[in-house]
């Protein structure tokens, strides 16, 4: 290349390897800083798009954790009142056979059913003051009996449905029993037994559901590591292969000031020959 004066070649070539490596500086400065390897969709538009996905089940995994979270809590306050409403049915069925024997007179067995009815009201008041967000669970006046869906996963169809089974008094079958004559007490134990079966069968049915829950919690959590897992191995940057590589660019950034520099000097220089 001849030496020339009216355009400075030199520099231009210089200023363009400027502003590249000062772009390629910054570039590493933001991924850096960012702890992200794709700062903009030209770094890696592929790998954006595959980590927004990953990202986003992500954001819908955490939230099926707490779905699922909510729908065990549900369970195990039912269970709760189905464990007191057991309880009750005991204490009756105990009272039931207090009455059937011959050494209590009706006198007695009066005071007897009192405790009775006051326990089948007991009932009653367990079922319709087991709630969930102010709704009852047991009294089979919400939804619950006929059942509620819980999204617990990705996809529309990751869902668990919550049915409970109603165990009032009605439902139980002790509606209008009476331990106040022995005829009535010995009725009163086939009922009080018929309503513990029932009862034990509900529980267990709540059980199996808690333990669903339970399982797929852990599922979830499993699934949410791995996923971060995998769109850290995408999105995040490698901060010692950077690190290096900005400090390759932060030299040639240094060079090509210097570079651009010396070049300016050039179209002076060659003036000092007319002189």
């Amino acid at each position: 290349m001849m030496p020339v004066v009216t355009t400075n070649t030199a520099a231009n070539s210089a200023l363009r390897y400027l502003n590249t490596n000062s772009e390629a500086e910054s570039s590493s400065v933001s991924k850096i800083a960012s702890g992200s390897r794709i700062t903009k969709a030209s770094d890696d538009a592929a790998g954006l798009a595959v980590g927004t996905k990953i990202q986003s089940d992500v954001t819908m995994l955490n939230q099926a954790s707490t779905n699922a979270s909510n729908g065990e809590s549900i369970l195990q306050a039912a269970d709760g009142g189905m464990a007191r409403i057991s309880d009750i049915l005991q204490r009756m069925e105990s009272l039931a056979t207090e009455s059937v024997s011959g050494t209590v007179t009706d006198t007695e067995r009066g005071y007897i059913d009192a405790e009775y009815q006051q326990l089948t009201d007991e009932v009653d008041s367990i079922s319709t003051g087991t709630r969930f967000n102010s709704q009852s669970l047991l009294d089979g006046t919400g939804s619950w009996s006929s059942g509620v869906t819980f999204l617990v996963g990705t996809a529309t169809t990751d869902t668990i449905t919550i049915t409970l089974t109603t165990v009032d008094s009605s439902a139980l079958g002790l509606t209008g029993s009476s331990v106040s004559t022995s005829d009535g007490a010995t009725s009163a134990i086939t009922t009080i037994k018929s309503a513990i079966s029932a009862l034990s069968t509900a529980r267990a049915k709540v059980g199996a559901q808690i333990s669903r829950f339970e399982y797929q919690g852990e599922m979830i959590s499993t699934s949410i590591e791995n996923q971060e897992a995998a769109q850290s191995a995408i999105m995040d940057v490698d901060v010692a292969s950077e690190q290096t590589k900005l400090s390759n660019e932060d030299t040639l950034v240094q060079a090509g000031i210097n570079a651009l520099a010396k070049a300016n000097q050039l179209p002076s220089e060659l003036l000092k020959l007319l002189q």
